[in-house]
């Protein structure tokens, strides 16, 4: 995982256990690597991987089995979901307008390139 530096470290973690949840590689109650699993993978401290375990547990994204390790939650892929649409929202539409405004596109220009790309 090559991280940027625009972002926490621990919050890319948190964008990558995200993305394997949409993609459906992890499911409801599957088992996830362990915090010091992860900090070896991903060659960061131990605490960084923590932060990103804390910051999914505040949203209900994954659940600790004291003793036994932390795993997807009930809803999760819901919840990743509305928590990743919420920051797209809030952070790329935004710039993303702006710089379609002052570029001179339409939405129309937009919708067509769309269909002969992605149909």
């Amino acid at each position: 995982m090559d991280f940027t530096e625009n972002r926490p470290i621990y919050l890319q973690i948190a964008d990558h256990f995200c993305e394997k949840i949409l993609r459906k590689q992890w499911k409801q109650d599957d088992r996830i690597p362990s915090v010091r699993d992860i900090a070896v993978q991903l060659e960061v401290n131990p605490n960084t991987a923590m932060r990103a375990f804390v910051y999914l547990q505040e949203h209900d994204v994954i659940y600790n089995r004291r003793g036994i390790g932390f795993f997807v939650a009930e809803g999760a892929f819901e919840k990743v979901r509305e928590l990743k649409r919420k920051e797209f929202l809030d952070n790329d539409v935004p710039v993303f307008f702006r710089t379609m405004n002052l570029l001179g596109f339409t939405c129309r220009e937009l919708e067509e390139w769309n269909e002969k790309h992605y149909k």
